[in-house]
């Protein structure tokens, strides 16, 4: 780099090469015939390897930071070859000197053109050199052992390594310093040699290692079940079924559902000896569907019907056979029938039938979802027959599943498992009762009566819960107070005592409570008081709970409107006690509860005088006329029991305030004991 600081700004550099490309521009037309002449001169007298690369020099380290322009003009005049005048072509080549060459790849600079420097591009290396030899001469460029300045810190070359001979020559050792030397060395290249080897065999064990790693882990993927389904085949699909041997559950397992048990007693007998029956030429059912709520045995009564006939039990579930991929569910239901047709006699139970087996519809969504329904339908009553083997489906939607599913010759039977009645109930309560360590004044009829409306799950769960309850209490057994505390926590809620109440909201809460009780215990057709609490439950502060003292099979008008009298006993108390303007949202639930019934007592029941007895199932789909009176006739029903409790209360104003100092005082109140406040007895301290 040039630096002129005479008579320009301080220290302006600038490349060398654009210098002397615009001092010399005039001279840039040199003939082709000497410059070919040059270029072989030139290319003996500058050898490759001493070609300059592209300088970048200051004024100051050359020593001519002194000189003027006129004197730098002079020196670049001397220094740079000048152009010769253009001769014919006949001239001799050979008498031509000039230290011009001819550039055959164009540069960024006069300069490069003209002293030898070429554009080189990395890449293209082997193209140039052969466009070089095919120009018969041989351009210079830069040497093959040549490494760019930036390389230089970065790589050093190998030093040529000297023989131990050659080595012990140049210390002038003596024999015995020699031997020694040499024995030195052998021993170290030994040593190296060993952890060199122990080095590879430990790589070796890693690798091994991380390789079964590996393995382990790709293994432990493929059989989770969210994964998994990546690491199967899709052509078989469960081809081979397990069937399941029912022998340790037979119909003494099953209790409360004595009617349902005596329709499949059929079925059984068939298992065991079906050529009584085909001897008379009869057909016994292909299919048996189980209708219940949830919790009312119809898995455990197809697991009996099995185990009664000792015959292989194949179970599924209805949600297990459609997956991701289309075909699936059709080629599980074949693999099914085949294994059991393969294993008659036996029984297929299918688990929440309405998941595979629901109404067949036109979707976008699921353009394949009937294939599975469909091989299910020819499987059970197809064109080739189904012989011994015996569907059983359970399934709690009965309105859900297709017709043609339901039809004779596929679920030739529909057997109803209801909720068990008292009856059915108290041998449900025994026969769990047997199970655990009871106390001798367990009475499991008095429980029974306490839970009307529970399903078998449901009653299994209470002596479990009240089990859990006496070991966190430590006890040895499982006394009375265990099971009425898990009746409460199932109907009421969990108690909450960590909530910290304040007392207004305490005080309001036992009058709404108190209000309620009071409307259940002197109306004549409402439910029994079973237990009124303000201890909060669930999400609620306060509840009071009514059990029939019998099953209800149907529901009269009175008892109904009952029901909304009590309801609206909380908000009147509040009313009544505390003023219109102190009425809280606690009564949103009663209120729901109560407009639910007078709907119902409308739409569906026929108890409203101004529309007679017509149903009216969607009230979107009425004439506005139709709409607004059943609006007003529900109003007038609601209302009607609204001013019910609230004359009921007002008579009954002083045993509402000791009842609700009661629950202030105990929080939790049974109905004997309320029973005891009401008529003005005390009651024993706690």
């Amino acid at each position: 780099m040039f630096s002129l600081s005479a008579y320009f700004q301080p220290q302006v550099t600038v490349p060398l090469s654009q210098l002397i490309n615009a001092l010399h521009s005039l001279k840039s037309s040199a003939s082709s015939a000497a410059t070919a002449s040059v270029q072989s001169l030139q290319r003996e007298r500058i050898p490759d390897q001493d070609l300059p690369h592209e300088p970048k020099l200051n004024l100051r380290d050359l020593g001519l930071s002194d000189l003027k322009l006129g004197q730098l003009d002079d020196l670049m005049n001397r220094l740079l070859p000048r152009s010769l005048p253009v001769e014919s072509p006949a001239c001799n080549a050979e008498n031509v000197t000039t230290n011009w060459k001819m550039s055959h790849v164009s540069t960024d600079s006069f300069f490069h053109n003209k002293h030898g420097w070429i554009q080189n591009r990395g890449f293209k290396t082997l193209r140039s050199k052969t466009r070089r030899l095919q120009a018969g001469y041989e351009a210079p460029a830069e040497p093959e052992g040549y490494t760019p300045a930036f390389m230089k810190g970065l790589l050093k070359d190998k030093p040529e390594a000297d023989s131990l001979d050659q080595i012990i020559k140049q210390r002038n050792l003596s024999d015995t310093q020699q031997d020694a030397f040499k024995a030195g060395f052998t021993e170290g290249f030994m040593k190296a040699q060993t952890l060199t080897q122990r080095t590879q065999d430990s790589l070796k064990r890693t690798r091994l290692v991380l390789l079964v790693l590996l393995l382990v882990g790709i293994y432990g993927l493929s059989r989770t079940p969210f994964l998994s389904v990546r690491f199967r085949t899709t052509s078989g699909l469960d081809s081979a079924v397990d069937p399941i041997q029912m022998k340790n559950v037979t119909f003494e397992h099953v209790k409360g559902v004595e009617e349902a048990k005596n329709e499949l007693q059929d079925v059984v007998e068939f298992l065991r000896n079906p050529q009584k029956f085909t001897a008379l030429g009869g057909k016994l059912p292909k299919g048996i569907l189980l209708v219940g709520p949830p919790g009312t045995g119809k898995t455990l009564l197809a697991r009996a019907v099995a185990g009664e006939a000792d015959v292989p039990f194949y179970y599924a579930s209805g949600s297990e056979f459609d997956e991701m991929f289309v075909g699936v569910g059709a080629s599980r239901i074949r693999n099914l029938f085949k294994e059991a047709k393969a294993n008659a006699p036996c029984v297929i139970f299918i688990d929440e039938l309405d998941s595979v087996g629901g109404k067949r519809i036109e979707s976008p969504m699921h353009p394949y979802s009937r294939q599975t329904i469909n091989q299910l339908l020819a499987e059970m009553d197809g064109f080739k027959p189904n012989e011994g083997v015996i569907v059983v489906g359970a399934t709690n939607f009965a309105e859900a599943l297709d017709n043609a599913l339901v039809r004779p010759g596929r679920f030739d039977m529909q057997v109803t498992v209801p909720r068990p009645d008292v009856k059915g109930r108290t041998e449900i309560l025994k026969w769990y009762l047997k199970k655990i360590k009871v106390d001798s004044a367990v009475d499991a009829e008095i429980i029974a009566r306490g839970t009307v409306g529970f399903s078998g799950a449901e009653l299994e769960n209470l002596v479990n819960q009240a089990a859990l309850k006496a070991a966190v209490d430590g006890k040895d057994m499982v006394t009375m107070k265990d099971l009425e505390f898990a009746k409460d926590k199932i109907l009421m809620g969990p108690e909450r005592r960590s909530v910290e109440i304040d007392k207004k909201n305490k005080t309001i809460t036992a009058y709404h409570e108190s209000g309620h009780a009071i409307v259940a215990y002197y109306t004549k057709d409402a439910m029994p008081i079973n237990k009124a609490t303000i201890m909060p439950r669930g999400p609620t502060l306060g509840h009071v709970s009514m059990l029939p003292e019998n099953d209800r099979w149907s529901e009269t008008r009175a008892q109904l409107l009952a029901q909304m009298d009590v309801s609206m006993g909380g908000r009147v108390a509040e009313e009544l006690i505390f003023g219109d303007e102190n009425i809280t949202t606690g009564a949103s639930s009663d209120f729901d509860g109560a407009t639910k019934i007078a709907k119902m007592m409308v739409t569906r029941f026929g108890m409203s005088d101004k529309l007679g007895v017509m149903t009216y199932t969607d009230l979107s789909k009425q004439s506005p006329e139709t709409q607004a009176a059943v609006e007003q006739e529900v109003r007038m029903l609601l209302q009607d029991s609204y001013e019910r409790a609230k004359k009921l209360l007002k008579t009954y104003s002083k045993e509402h305030k000791k009842l609700a100092d009661a629950l202030l005082t105990y929080e939790t109140l049974d109905a004997k004991e309320i029973q005891m406040v009401l008529e003005g007895k005390s009651l024993d301290p706690r």
